[in-house]
């Protein structure tokens, strides 16, 4: 009897509604459960809230895949990730064995180039390497925020590119081959025109501050010499 594959989905974004994170983590593992694999998701910042290490590591130690999903935060990975790689590097670099398991990274961040997750998906990388995970790569995908935590099928003629990527790594992934380039390079395309990403952007800025009454004051710089 074939034993059944587990996969374990760790969202890195601490929003208290939907986000982009765990939208792309969720689409990734359904297609890969639709074949039969189990899965579950951790969300890093309850983690660290709960100090619940020891139920991050028993679902690690239970995966075959591990699929990080994170937003960018200033280059890098949200605090909350880094704290749970370093427990997870720690518990697995005191073991003599380990079986083999396989990583894969999702980056978003809210620039529109995808370029600037590329510092945040080299750590990714370089975790792998020293946790003695069997590294799978990474999908970067830029202009997050265009998906507002809409479910990415309900926005398909935006997100058909980051659903095409998603499916092209779930396929390679349940047949034991790394990200391939094809779904790299289709997550990388910008999912709405850069001007329009900027303007709206601005708009929402601009919306944030007039709710917040510091509207007048939002370009104002009081720490500048």
């Amino acid at each position: 009897m074939n034993q059944v594959k587990r996969i374990l989905l760790l969202v890195g974004s601490a929003k208290q509604t939907i986000s982009t994170s765990e939208l792309i983590g969720t689409y990734l593992i359904e297609r890969l459960q639709s074949n039969g694999y189990e899965t579950e998701t951790l969300f890093a910042h309850k983690l660290l809230k709960s100090n619940s290490w020891e139920r991050l590591l028993s679902s690690t130690d239970r995966a075959d895949i591990i699929v990080i999903a994170f937003p960018l935060f200033v280059d890098c990975l949200p605090y909350s990730v880094i704290k749970s790689l370093e427990q997870i590097a720690g518990h697995r670099q005191a073991k003599s064995e380990l079986k083999e398991q396989t990583l894969v990274c999702l980056a978003n961040c809210g620039f529109p180039e995808q370029h600037h997750n590329d510092t945040a998906i080299a750590i990714c990388r370089q975790f792998a390497r020293e946790a003695g995970f069997k590294w799978a790569g990474a999908l970067s995908l830029g202009g997050g925020e265009a998906i507002g935590g809409q479910p990415l099928f309900k926005i398909k003629r935006t997100t058909k590119n980051v659903m095409k990527a998603l499916d092209l790594t779930a396929e390679a992934i349940a047949l034991g081959h790394p990200v391939p380039q094809e779904a790299i390079d289709s997550m990388a395309k910008p999912m709405v025109p850069k001007w329009i990403y900027l303007l709206m952007g601005g708009w929402g800025w601009k919306r944030r501050a007039k709710k917040n009454r510091v509207l007048k004051t939002i370009l104002h710089r009081p720490y500048e010499g």
